[in-house]
């Protein structure tokens, strides 16, 4: 910006006192009344950071920010407890190091591959389905929000370590990652035994170059990845960040959208039924062929409407590099931007009856007439997901293997609590009773 247009600068509107924005359950509740008493942009003072924060809650600045002018945002605070977590995979890194390592990632997931991976992903739900059949001949009540966690774990370990996900578990005695599903904190403790896991991951890596070993998953290709620029491939503990980045963001994202798209089934006899008709026309036999789940478009949209109300990232951030204008209002540089998906996909302009689950608002109709940047799970521009098409296909086949083998009835009768901590979690298991169709 030239000094004039910064003399000029108007800033957004805001409180006075000081509020943290961050994965808090204070800045959840918060979020919702500085939105509605001072607009899509808010200027908020932080009491722990020099720069001001600013939320911002409407698709044509999200459009500017995250894909416009991206390359004016560098990820912004909150990251470093991720990164914490992850090391320094695609999720954490910026610059030229992260489009590096997108560049190199990016062909494991396309279409053909995704294609040939999703026969791991119906090998882990024809086990879970042997699971419930013997538990819905009982009549058993389960703990649909552990299952969950427990599939998608399994999922995302298959797919990156296939058949030696077997040697781990022989080797260990177990399966190391399952603590994943069982404390949920991510707290030093679970930083710090996850963190002690990368011993394991080189050893994995060692043996598959000491023995030659030919498998088909992601580990195959991103030890086989080379930058185009350089010709060099990944070091040691660049392809374990991005492991230990794919078996979190990959497991717990999955797993809570599983968690919320069987309670809107559940609870919606209605989609359930629509659900059926449609797995009933498009899918001959028992498993469904990978080329069948481009027609499953109605399962598509019910797992899109969980997302539009629950997305399992309900806020993140970036920083502005330089000062930014967006709207009639001036960004400092160095601000920190705030994100909303979870209050951007309740916007009454673009979301009407917002809190009401309605898949139809992902029909090709709908989705003709709405703003491209209204709807963000997944976020948007050149750091969107980039495993948004593997999450789809992912939910698609568990669908339309267990949607018509059995039927779930949720037990609870009180409000469901969130958690909305790093990711948007229900607070206690959803309890469904399984029974057989």
């Amino acid at each position: 910006m030239t000094a004039d247009s910064q003399s000029a600068a108007i800033l957004p509107p805001g409180p006075t006192e000081p509020i943290e924005i961050d994965t808090t359950e204070d800045a959840f509740r918060q979020i919702p009344h500085l939105l509605a008493e001072y607009g899509d942009v808010v200027r908020v003072k932080s009491p722990s950071r020099q720069a001001d924060s600013y939320l911002v809650n409407h698709p044509d600045y999200l459009r500017h920010i995250l894909v416009k002018n991206h390359q004016n945002y560098l990820k912004g605070p909150g990251f470093s407890r991720v990164k914490m977590l992850l090391g320094n995979g695609i999720i954490v890194s910026d610059g030229a190091f992260w489009r590096r390592q997108r560049r190199m990632i990016q062909p494991a997931f396309n279409k053909k591959i995704i294609a040939r991976l999703s026969d791991e992903v119906k090998r882990c739900n024809l086990e879970l389905l042997a699971a419930w059949q013997h538990k819905a001949d009982q009549g058993a009540i389960i703990d649909l929000t552990e299952e969950a966690s427990e599939l998608s774990l399994l999922v995302i370990l298959r797919v990156l370590f296939s058949e030696d996900l077997d040697w781990i578990i022989e080797q260990q005695g177990g399966n190391p990652f399952s603590f994943l599903t069982q404390d949920l904190t991510r707290d030093m403790k679970v930083v710090l035994r996850f963190r002690e896991l990368m011993k394991l991951l080189q050893a994995v890596i060692d043996r598959r170059r000491e023995r030659k070993l030919t498998r088909f998953d992601f580990l195959t290709m991103f030890m086989d990845a080379t930058d185009k620029e350089t010709g060099e491939a990944m070091s040691n503990k660049e392809l374990i960040d991005e492991l230990m980045t794919l078996i979190i963001a990959g497991h717990e994202t999955s797993a809570i959208t599983l968690n919320w798209s069987w309670y809107f089934i559940a609870t919606h006899p209605e989609v359930e039924q629509r659900a059926l008709q449609e797995i009933t026309a498009t899918v001959q036999g028992e498993v469904p062929d990978f080329d069948q789940l481009a027609n499953l478009g109605y399962i598509r949209q019910l797992v899109n409407e969980a997302l539009r109300l629950y997305p399992p990232v309900w806020l993140y951030s970036r920083k502005a590099i330089d000062a930014d204008r967006i709207g009639d209002f001036t960004i400092p540089a160095g601000s920190d931007i705030f994100i909303s998906p979870y209050y951007l996909h309740r916007h009454a302009e673009y979301w009407p009856q917002a809190e009401h689950y309605d898949p139809e608002r992902f029909s090709a109709e709908a989705e003709k007439t709405r703003h491209n940047t209204a709807f963000i799970p997944f976020s948007a521009g050149p750091r969107r997901c980039i495993g948004d098409f593997f999450a789809i296909v992912e939910m698609q086949l568990h669908f339309s293997l267990m949607l018509p083998k059995f039927r779930m009835q949720y037990q609870g009768d009180q409000p469901i609590e969130l958690e909305p901590f790093i990711n948007l979690r229900t607070k206690h298991g959803l309890r469904m009773k399984l029974g057989n169709r």
